[in-house]
């Protein structure tokens, strides 16, 4: 059944008012009287008066509304990067529609088409990199967009993103310093620059110790993934003691494997995964912290700079830490 909002014309027959004045009281204008404000507002608010929000968009062109594009918002970790823009978007007055793309490009480029029907002014994105042609259009039509979580090396646009580089070396360096011989990571698709740049890191850690004897396996993500990639390793027989994982939930799973087949860990395997989401803590599990909320914040302001007008673009990468637990 079709809703029949309260219009400001209701209000001003109910008030006995002009459209004008009601409209100069809903508005909070200075020029009315106190007592005439004070009526208006109440009969507005028993006759259950509901601004509308797209009318004044269409008159100032703005909609204060972003779009926020995310490839998992079911990973935790991006839940904390949404903490993250909530939090700056709460202090502009700006809302938020969220779109999740299951790491699809076609439903990535439908969540853009769809953002952009509905008027955002601008869009914050973590898009699949499994193709870049959504990003350049963004570029053509300029509309204000920022990238958070990737890096797309050869495209000038604006972007916050994490050490992943640097992160990947201080894994590997903590697995070789303890006495770590033989390496396994479980990582993402190699086209991701997040992937790509934890493998160069945790390759050069080992290339300093001159260390020639690991193995990467790149995985669809999702636990259950990295969880029957180790179990198949096992059944196969294949040692390692050293275990990287592209993030903590690739590394759940391949905890879950070596307990289930009575491999100790720390004891047996070290294990290191990245991200450091909250159920981290819980599992004590040894991993690459990443700063996932003032990702967010920051995706957010830089975004509603370029709202506002400016033409600046940067890249903004925001370091790790290795927090030691318990694998």
């Amino acid at each position: 059944m079709k809703k029949n909002y309260v219009t400001i014309k209701d209000i001003a027959a109910a008030a006995g008012v002009s459209i004008n004045t009601v409209s100069r009281a809903l508005n909070d204008k200075p020029d009315i009287n106190i007592k005439t404000k004070r009526k208006v507002l109440e009969i507005a608010k028993e006759m259950g008066y509901v601004k509308n929000v797209t009318a004044s968009s269409l008159r100032n062109r703005k909609t204060k509304t972003i779009g926020v594009i995310f490839e998992d918002s079911s990973n935790p970790f991006f839940a904390e990067v949404l903490k993250g823009i909530e939090k700056g978007s709460r202090e502009k007055n700006y809302n938020i529609i969220l779109m999740n793309t299951e790491k699809k490009y076609d439903l990535e480029r439908k969540a853009i088409k769809l953002l952009l029907e509905k008027r955002v002014d601008g869009l914050i994105i973590t898009p699949t990199q499994e193709k870049s042609e959504d990003i350049k259009e963004l570029i053509k039509i300029n509309i204000p967009f920022v990238v958070v979580g990737v890096n797309f090396e050869n495209i000038d646009i604006d972007e916050i993103y994490s050490d992943d580089y640097y992160g990947g070396y201080l894994a590997g360096k903590y697995l070789i310093e303890n006495g770590r011989k033989k390496f396994i990571m479980l990582n993402g698709f190699s086209y991701k620059s997040v992937a790509k740049e934890r493998y160069l890191g945790f390759k050069k850690a080992l290339d300093e110790y001159n260390i020639k004897d690991f193995t990467v396996y790149e995985l669809e993500e999702g636990l259950e993934n990295a969880y029957l990639k180790i179990k198949e390793l096992i059944e196969k027989n294949i040692f390692f003691d050293g275990l990287f994982c592209y993030n903590d939930i690739f590394a759940f799973g391949a905890i879950k494997a070596l307990y289930e087949n009575n491999i100790k860990i720390p004891d047996k395997v070290n294990v290191v995964g990245f991200d450091d989401i909250a159920f981290a803590n819980v599992l004590n599990l040894t991993t690459i912290r990443i700063n996932k909320e003032k990702l967010g914040y920051d995706a957010f302001h830089r975004l509603y700079k370029k709202i506002k007008g400016d033409k600046n673009r940067i890249k903004e990468k925001l370091g790790v830490e290795l927090i030691i637990r318990n694998t």
